[in-house]
């Protein structure tokens, strides 16, 4: 296998109650006085942006085409048990205009494609939901 770079994402976060995060191209510049929700929020964010990408690859590797973007809604709740933090994802995916059986696979594919959801599969609890 030839290892190919992609992307590589650059940002700068600085905490405290004038805390901020930015990237490095300009597309994120946003203030952050509170590390959460703001960490839960963005990796709701990051992680769909990419579960996106995954369910169209997944279409189109099987010559489906996709009527509609997909749409992600994710729920990240960070959990303490124990003193121990730990965290839950609930991503709700919307596939317009397709069966949903074909939707189904579509969905459960994009986790075999999908960097984030390869990254948390074993480590945190994910319900994955077509609506």
């Amino acid at each position: 296998m030839t290892e190919k770079l992609l992307f590589t994402g650059k940002t700068h976060i600085s905490g405290g109650r004038d805390g901020s995060a930015r990237s490095s191209d300009g597309t994120i510049d946003i203030k952050l006085p509170q590390p959460h929700p703001a960490a839960e929020n963005l990796f709701g964010i990051a992680w769909s942006a990419c579960y996106i990408g995954a369910i169209e690859l997944a279409a189109a590797q099987r010559k489906i085409t996709l009527p509609a973007g997909p749409e992600v809604d994710a729920e990240i709740t960070l959990n303490a048990d124990n003193g121990s933090f730990f965290l839950r994802a609930r991503l709700n995916v919307s596939l317009s205009g397709i069966d949903r059986d074909i939707a189904q696979e579509l969905i459960e594919a994009a986790h075999g494609i999908c960097p984030y959801s390869k990254a948390t599969h074993g480590n945190i609890d994910v319900e994955t939901k077509l609506v």
